[in-house]
């Protein structure tokens, strides 16, 4: 298939059909509450933490044995639905398999226990990193095949569209070809086509054939509505991978009322979607940016910001908060062929890092904690996911150490993020407050298990906001 070109953004969007009525998404709330609808628990099993970035009021574990699962399964309303931080996307493919196997094992087994009724959606990255086929494969071993597979990974707050089947990443003005970004450079989790029809083949190296995948066009969202779309999502084979196209909320919003519907008459789907498609599944409306008033921040301490990804988004976002923070920000660098050379030059840096952290963030210094920039891969993806590994952990044995309780905590990426709030804080179940900015999630852990409870805990993605977006969130958190 020869390679799609970029589209000029405003213009594209205005050449598509009139976007739907934002009253799809009353409709989806009503069936959501009716309680004779047969809507089961929606349980996001996110492959990283940025997943929650457009939810508030619903939970969040980083454990999954089945107590655990049975006590939120009793937890959740008719209709409602949490997240269980699985963080694969850090993990080797064997393991990210058996992982899925243990996890849908315990939700089965906690399902039947609590006598509810569940479905899964895989939540992964918008441009398309991750496990791909293997989860929704690894699932389907153990909860059995579903009706069809459902790829939505539209993210309006990043910038994601999906247009023709074809998924874009706008830049500057412009929708660049997912295929043709950064993102399909990655490391680990690379990829060439940008034709989601392409990519469903490529990333299941044939062994899911092109005439399998199948799509919902925009046209036919905005043209036909939810009634129309549920007798087509009712017609298609089974083993069918559907693409949603989606430009626009709302269209996510029709599609998910007409799955619903869909459900209502016994059909079953698996989803692998962006962070967009589980707000619209269960009904979440998004709402304003949480503030320092909001939070009751303290003036006494500073805060902290930890930076692990290495996107080029990142990286010129930490830029923008060095400049601009000035003399209010403290910034340490972790010099990670330091943290590789050996395990004493690791201490070293950590220790080093921990010592100047605490005195500053003692005097009310905000203090950004980041690796070097230079981004070190290894010799194949194995290697690359070792060493990403070892940094996080560098990370994680940082936070560990640190004594002195901050203002809050920013993560930044997603392996970074997960790792701080399961491994450096010890959180088990936390609440999405909402976010910091759109498109980056804010968390409270209220246990008294974890280590400074009640901390605001802010899930900043790589690759989310403009360059001056963590610079504004610092600023606004400030006292």
């Amino acid at each position: 298939m020869a390679n799609p070109a970029s589209l000029d953004l405003q213009s594209t969007l205005s050449s598509l059909p009139p976007i739907p009525s934002s009253a799809v998404h009353a409709s989806v709330q009503a069936l959501l509450n009716d309680p004779e609808s047969r809507i089961p628990i929606l349980v996001a099993l996110d492959d990283d933490p940025t997943g929650t970035q457009t939810c508030h009021n619903v939970h969040v574990l980083t454990v999954w044995d089945k107590g655990t699962l049975v006590e939120e399964f009793h937890n959740t309303k008719h209709g409602g639905g949490f997240f269980i931080l699985t963080n694969s996307r850090a993990l080797h493919p064997t393991e990210a398999r058996e992982l899925m196997h243990e996890i849908c094992r315990n939700l089965k087994n906690a399902a039947s226990e609590a006598n509810v009724e569940f479905e899964v959606v895989l939540r992964g990255d918008s441009t398309l990193r991750g496990h791909f086929p293997l989860e929704p494969e690894a699932a389907e071993d153990v909860l059995g095949k579903a009706d069809a597979w459902m790829l939505c990974p539209f993210f309006l707050q990043g910038g994601r569209y999906t247009i023709d089947d074809v998924h874009y990443v706008a830049e500057e003005g412009k929708l660049v070809p997912a295929g043709q970004t950064q993102f399909a450079k990655d490391a680990s989790f690379g990829y060439k086509s940008s034709n989601l029809r392409d990519w469903v083949v490529e990333k299941s190296r044939n062994s899911i054939s092109r005439d399998r995948v199948q799509s919902l066009t925009i046209k036919e969202i905005r043209t036909g509505g939810a009634e129309d779309l549920k007798k087509r999502l009712l017609e298609f084979p089974p083993g069918s991978v559907i693409i949603l196209n989606a430009a626009a909320t709302e269209d996510v919003d029709t599609a998910v009322l007409a799955l619903l519907q869909a459900a209502n008459e016994g059909k079953r789907f698996l989803f692998r979607t962006g962070a967009a498609f589980v707000s619209s599944r269960l009904g979440i409306q998004p709402i304003d940016p949480v503030s320092a008033k909001d939070l009751s921040l303290s003036s006494s301490v500073g805060g902290l910001i930890i930076a692990g990804s290495y996107v080029p988004k990142t990286t010129s976002q930490l830029d923008v908060l060095r400049e601009r923070g000035g003399d209010k920000l403290t910034t340490i660098v972790i010099d990670v062929p330091k943290l590789l050379k050996s395990e004493q030059s690791d201490l070293n840096e950590i220790a080093l890092a921990v010592s100047t952290a605490q005195k500053e963030i003692s005097r009310g210094q905000d203090v950004l904690i980041m690796t070097s920039r230079e981004l070190v891969t290894g010799n194949d993806e194995k290697e690359s996911l070792d060493i990403g590994s070892t940094i996080a952990k560098a990370l994680v044995s940082f936070l560990v150490e640190l004594q002195t309780r901050p203002r809050y905590i920013i993560a930044k990426g997603g392996i970074t993020s997960s790792d701080a709030a399961t491994k450096g804080l010890k959180m088990r179940r936390a609440l999405v407050v909402g976010q910091a900015a759109p498109g980056v999630p804010l968390w409270r852990c209220d246990e008294p298990s974890s280590k400074w409870p009640g901390l605001p805990f802010c899930v900043f993605p790589g690759n989310v906001g403009s360059p001056d977006t963590m610079y504004e969130v610092v600023e606004r958190w400030r006292v």
